[in-house]
């Protein structure tokens, strides 16, 4: 991903965010302390009931802006306030409006920051929890990886349009069902990888779930000057239902 963030084509795929300005309406930042660097930044919802449930949400390439924080709120709404949300920041604070600055924020998070990152996040989560994620592009690739370093607890992990991780040891090391978002006219993401992940998840006794749309990458972001409401919507459904029954929300 780190290479592929400063690719031309790739930048030129991404049109900037459509401006958008979000006032939290329940969720506010916290600080979570990290091993060997900075506190992490994280948009936190509290469940309006003690829950067991949470829900890992992670950012496109933009940061954590006011339409992540936005969709948080908005899937904690969905799940009825029965989860608690943990929206991370991997920018440490930084969000871009353009894609040049999307890029280079990209390019420069290290596997170890974002896994030390997620790691103070499951610290402050604690143990006994029932933990799904959900990301989109960038973000649903480290939905994967937040899921397989949550471990036993890792509930269900959603990937919108994300990268499939192709490293054996790092899919083996994923405990949970996997629903997976594609756009089929996505020109970054292969279906083979797509095809070769969900066939290696399955190897390793979990199921892998895909929908496909006729729709470009990033098409579920209402951010997107390309965004396609009805395949966003047809999406957003089926992750709902996913999330319901990982975590056992009626």
């Amino acid at each position: 991903m780190q290479a592929l963030a400063l690719n031309a084509s790739f930048k030129a795929s991404h049109e900037a965010p459509l401006p958008f300005s979000y006032t939290a309406e329940k969720g506010a930042m916290m600080k979570v302390p990290t091993k060997g660097g900075a506190d992490a930044n994280v948009f936190f919802i509290p469940a309006d009931e003690q829950t067991e449930n949470v829900l890992i949400v992670v950012h496109e390439w933009w940061g954590l802006n006011d339409y992540i924080k936005k969709e948080a709120e908005d899937w904690q709404k969905r799940l009825g306030g029965k989860v608690a949300v943990y929206a991370i920041d991997l920018y440490d604070g930084q969000v871009a409006a353009d894609p040049e600055t999307a890029g280079k924020l990209m390019s420069t998070l290290t596997p170890e920051r974002g896994d030390a990152i997620i790691k103070g996040v499951l610290q402050k989560i604690g143990k006994g929890k029932k933990i799904a994620t959900i990301g989109w592009c960038m973000g649903g690739s480290w939905s994967f990886r937040a899921s397989a370093l949550a471990g036993n607890e890792a509930a269900g992990c959603i990937m919108y349009y994300g990268f499939p991780e192709k490293d054996a040891a790092k899919v083996k090391a994923e405990k949970a069902d996997i629903l997976y978002i594609y756009g089929s006219q996505d020109g970054f993401i292969k279906r083979t990888d797509i095809d070769q992940l969900e066939k290696q998840v399955k190897a390793n006794g979990h199921t892998f779930e895909l929908h496909t749309y006729d729709a470009v990458h990033a098409f579920a972001n209402p951010s997107n000057p390309k965004y396609n409401k009805a395949a966003a919507a047809e999406a957003q459904a089926h992750a709902l239902k996913f999330l319901q029954t990982k975590l056992s929300i009626q």
